[in-house]
């Protein structure tokens, strides 16, 4: 017979208090990552008084993020270091819901600005495309708020399912006994599991599908200016891009299967395999938010003149 354990005891293995040190420093970056979008963004919004459509899916993304790494990293911290404390007390599923509602919202919203910048830079002389072209401007505001709309559908359906898990204190290792105990609630967490996994899938496939015919335009484009004798300097630029665009798809690959993997395995116990999938997880954003900084003309300049006015200080000092 298993021993009784506290929910507020603690019993943490080296790996996992280096997993909390590790996620603690990528929540702490990435917030400030994306707090520095959020305020080069909002100091443009008071001199403008408008947003253009890519800076309002920015703006929408790096909030989305910054709350992702807030809520997210209380949850993680408690789940490692309290593994039953979210056993006992149902606000933690709450926390859980609200960082898979960010979660989810920034899967949704990075897709959205994959599709955006396809249509905006892709060329195809399709009429469907070229119609989308024109109108895709207008269509940013629809598709915030519909990623908003299924972020929050996902995360009561995250809510559900982690009522139906804790419920039937479901592991691995007695996964059969719940099959036979509940048909009912088989089926629901099945259908639950199925939708957030949809939820990822769906996100993705848009993710892939507008870099793939990204690539594709750009590899076009790239062949027509050799064709064409046209400058290196031009043909370098699209090579670039279309390297840009690889490993962004690279990363967004990797960041899918680890958040299936962490699906997969949320029915057991805290192990390496979910510990190493929410490190990526959490770095992903991060690293993502850099790059875009770096490919915005806007953002690039207002962080090489804050590094530059860093660097003046401590030169100062």
């Amino acid at each position: 017979m298993e021993a009784c354990h506290s929910p507020h005891q603690s019993n943490v293995t080296s790996s996992e208090a280096t997993a909390v040190a590790i996620i603690t420093l990528e929540a702490f970056a990435g917030v400030w990552i994306n707090a520095f979008i959020v305020c080069v963004l909002g100091i443009g919004w008071v001199r403008k008084k408008t947003l253009n459509s890519n800076e309002k899916i920015l703006m929408h993304l790096s909030c989305s993020r910054i709350s992702f790494y807030c809520s997210s990293w209380v949850y993680s911290f408690l789940s490692i270091i309290y593994p039953n404390y979210h056993k006992v007390h149902t606000g933690l599923q709450l926390l859980t819901s609200f960082a898979t509602f960010f979660n989810y919202s920034s899967l949704w919203v990075s897709a959205c600005l994959c599709v955006f910048y396809c249509i905006k830079i892709a060329n195809f002389r399709n009429r469907f495309f070229i119609f989308l072209k024109v109108k895709i401007d207008r269509m940013v505001p629809w598709l915030l708020l519909g990623s908003g709309i299924l972020a929050l559908a996902m995360s009561i359906i995250t809510y559900d399912f982690n009522e139906i898990v804790q419920s039937n204190n479901l592991n691995i290792t007695c996964f059969r006994n719940f099959l036979e105990e509940s048909i009912r609630k088989d089926k629901l967490f099945f259908s639950s599991f199925f939708l957030l996994g949809f939820g990822y899938a769906v996100s993705f496939m848009a993710v892939i599908f507008s870099a793939v015919f990204l690539l594709f335009s750009l590899w076009k484009h790239k062949q027509k200016m050799q064709t064409n004798s046209m400058k290196d300097l031009s043909v370098e630029a699209h090579i670039r891009a279309m390297k840009s665009i690889l490993s962004f798809l690279v990363m967004y690959s990797i960041n899918f299967v680890c958040l299936v993997l962490i699906l997969f395995y949320i029915m057991a116990n805290v192990n390496i395999v979910t510990i190493l999938a929410n490190i990526y997880v959490y770095g992903f954003p991060g690293v993502h938010s850099v790059v875009l900084i770096l490919s915005n003309p806007q953002l690039e300049k207002a962080l090489l003149k804050t590094l530059s006015c860093v660097k003046c200080e401590f030169c100062i000092k």
